[in-house]
């Protein structure tokens, strides 16, 4: 079972990493609740994007505890720069798979907007999976 699960991962970050993220929303949501709706712990994951839109890395940046997971703005500013980027959309977990941003989340996306805007990154989004359910920021109107 873990090999088909595998193998099924592989093929939902192919399809997400041929194609521009923006254009394929709903394929970027199923990859994202695949690899983090049913963690235990929580995850925070860098989605990097270039000019076009197109995914140039998929990078977990921290994992954390059962509510917590700590994110750095500027590391996460510094690995955007790093890599070229020209936007980024930051995903992050909740393990008890209500998918509400809690106050901390939308301060700190806030900071993170703040200073990927000054050199030029435009923050996309900041998407909370839960078990079934997801919440965009962006959607939300906290972005």
């Amino acid at each position: 079972l873990k090999t088909v699960q595998a193998a099924a991962l592989r093929l939902a970050r192919e399809e997400v990493m041929a194609r521009p993220v923006i254009g394929s929303w709903e394929r970027l949501l199923a990859y994202c609740r695949m690899v983090m709706a049913h963690s235990k712990t929580e995850q925070f994951r860098l989605l990097f994007l270039d000019r076009k839109n197109a995914l140039i890395a998929d990078e977990l940046q921290q994992r954390g505890t059962v509510d917590h997971t700590p994110v750095y703005t500027r590391e996460v500013v510094k690995r955007a720069l790093d890599l070229g980027a020209s936007a980024i959309i930051m995903v992050h977990n909740h393990p008890s798979g209500d998918p509400t941003p809690s106050k901390a989340d939308i301060l700190m996306t806030r900071e993170v907007k703040d200073a990927a805007e000054k050199l030029g990154i435009v923050l996309h989004d900041h998407v909370i999976i839960g078990r079934g359910e997801h919440a965009s920021f962006k959607a939300l109107g906290l972005l």
